[in-house]
């Protein structure tokens, strides 16, 4: 598969056609073409500095809730061995645990799949406020059939769920090792000084002092 980025033709009318994408090979999924032109949107949109602040703000708040609910998912009597060994003032050995749910190697592995949850969500609009932001619309199985109210959500198919999760990926990439130190060590305040102090996505936006 070869994707390449066609360059703007002029016409005498003094029109332009704008980027194009050329695909050469004819064996390729739909879903990858479609996942293939949402990355070029929105690395075409940074690079011009048209950052989409809704689409970035809301994914790495919905990083922070979708990691907050699988921690309070797991047992937190639950330790896991870190390696080496303690030693106590009676001079005996005892092996070095941290509880699970905020261990690195638990939150790693929690972050490998927390942009997968990015098609639960949606571009939500409030009624009152007509504030914007990517919120969730997929119940999880704990909320006991508390459905919100889908009439405010504006669902555009993949082509949303796709840009919320490369988005996401990319955060995640980004920011992996402030993310794991931050719930390794805070449970409160995680969204904001994530989002709004370390990568600064929510920074100078009126999501900047909302909790999620």
């Amino acid at each position: 598969m070869l994707l390449q980025r066609g360059h703007q033709e002029v016409h005498p009318e003094g029109q332009t056609n704008g980027l194009h994408l050329q695909v050469k090979g004819t064996n390729m999924a739909p879903w990858i073409i479609q996942i293939a032109l949402v990355a070029m949107s929105i690395l075409t949109e940074t690079t011009e500095g048209k950052k989409d602040k809704v689409l970035y703000c809301s994914a790495c708040r919905a990083i922070v809730d979708e990691l907050n609910y699988s921690i309070s998912q797991i047992d937190p009597k639950k330790t896991i061995h870190v390696g080496g060994f303690r030693l106590n003032p009676d001079g005996s050995l005892t092996e070095k645990k941290v509880p699970l749910a905020r261990s690195e190697a638990n939150l790693s592995e929690l972050l490998d799949g927390v942009c997968g949850s990015m098609s639960d969500y949606a571009l939500h609009v409030d009624p009152d406020t007509k504030k914007k932001q990517y919120k969730r619309f997929a119940p999880r199985s704990s909320d006991a059939g508390d459905f919100p109210d889908f009439n405010n959500f504006k669902f555009d198919g993949p082509e949303g769920s796709n840009a919320l999760k490369f988005v996401c990926e990319s955060i995640v990439e980004e920011f992996e090792d402030d993310i794991i130190s931050l719930f390794a060590k805070e449970t409160n305040h995680v969204v904001d000084k994530l989002c709004n102090e370390v990568s600064d996505q929510c920074k100078g936006t009126k999501f900047q002092s909302d909790e999620l």
